[in-house]
């Protein structure tokens, strides 16, 4: 099928990740207007054509100083909704981090099914696609929309400023939960190409009610090695600093953190600056706004993800594989 002319918008939440997308496309944002109204209601709209485009929104989803994450999500589908009605060819929703992600399931009685409530309120609008990084559940996020979903890793990243700091003999891959195992196994295949070898992994035993986190065993050999702990988010950081202490008690000579998103509230900043820790790695799809200055550049160590989206981007507009750009 023919395409229109790809159109990049940005929000202004989420304009300096927009920056940086268009920059690696080598275009400019599209320009459009938010306006805020007395009352609290608000209005987004495109200011130039998109009828016939295929157009991509940026819009994060979590919540800052400036707009709650409901906020976000609400300027997200009604812009989607204006460019839709404005006869745009296709609109795709690209959201570094997806808000709601982790209530994909039932784990009380009357609990919501959030995620793919959701994926509702973008169908409602008319999404034509979706592009995330690293969701909490997969089958989950794949599951709750009808229309086509792409799902981007950030493995690429970490595995670049990872191995040339690594013993290639003596790493171990290791999962907060048993939950995480699946991520994990997907972390150190990338790592394994790179090293040509098959990267042992170890998990640790973890159950969590209303909040509250307890069971320490650790399951796997980390003694000597450097453990690398995978997971696609780090909170309050109480489950990075768990699993961390307990490589440590088993003799892992080294603790890497490796999370896509840095969500950072309550004591995180106290949290990762334990010795434990040598590195925490994270994405720049949330900005580390909450985290303390002096933890940058020595103890959390942020990547860049925007050129992983602008690749993507590049291939959903001309048809392209996501599955290569993956396993490249």
């Amino acid at each position: 099928m023919e395409r229109g002319e790809l159109s990049l918008f940005a929000l202004n939440s989420s304009r300096d990740f927009g920056e940086k997308i268009a920059r690696e496309l080598g275009i400019s944002l599209e320009d459009h207007e938010e306006r805020d109204f007395e009352d609290g209601e608000h209005k987004t709209r495109p200011l130039v054509s998109v009828r016939g485009c295929d157009v991509f929104v940026v819009q994060s989803l979590y919540s800052d100083p400036q707009q709650s994450v409901n906020d976000k999500l609400c300027r997200l589908l009604f812009f989607i909704g204006a460019l839709k009605d404005a006869s745009a060819g296709r609109v795709t929703a690209v959201i570094p981090y997806l808000a709601y992600a982790r209530k994909d399931r039932k784990t009380k009685s009357r609990d919501p099914v959030t995620t793919r409530y959701v994926a509702a309120l973008f169908e409602a609008v008319g999404v034509d696609r979706v592009l995330t990084m690293d969701v909490h559940n997969l089958a989950a996020y794949q599951n709750a929309f009808r229309c086509p979903t792409d799902h981007l890793e950030a493995n690429l990243l970490f595995v670049q400023w990872l191995a040339p700091r690594l013993q290639k003999d003596n790493v171990v891959a290791v999962s907060p939960d048993a939950g995480g195992v699946k991520r994990v196994d997907r972390f150190r295949e990338v790592l394994g190409k790179v090293f040509e070898q098959n990267i042992p992994t170890a998990f640790m035993e973890k159950q969590r009610s209303e909040g509250v986190v307890s069971g320490e065993a650790l399951v796997g050999e980390v003694k000597d090695k450097a453990a690398i702990i995978i997971d696609d988010l780090v909170s309050s950081g109480t489950t990075l600093a768990r699993a961390a202490a307990a490589c440590r008690d088993k003799g892992a000579k080294q603790v890497f953190a490796a999370v896509t998103h840095g969500i950072y509230v309550g004591d995180a900043s106290t949290v990762l600056a334990d010795k434990a820790l040598e590195n925490v790695l994270a994405t720049d799809t949330i900005p580390p706004f909450r985290l303390d200055p002096s933890l940058l550049g020595s103890k959390v160590i942020v990547l860049e993800a925007a050129p992983l989206f602008a690749k993507a981007i590049e291939r959903i507009h001309v048809g392209g594989s996501l599955v290569e750009l993956a396993d490249n």
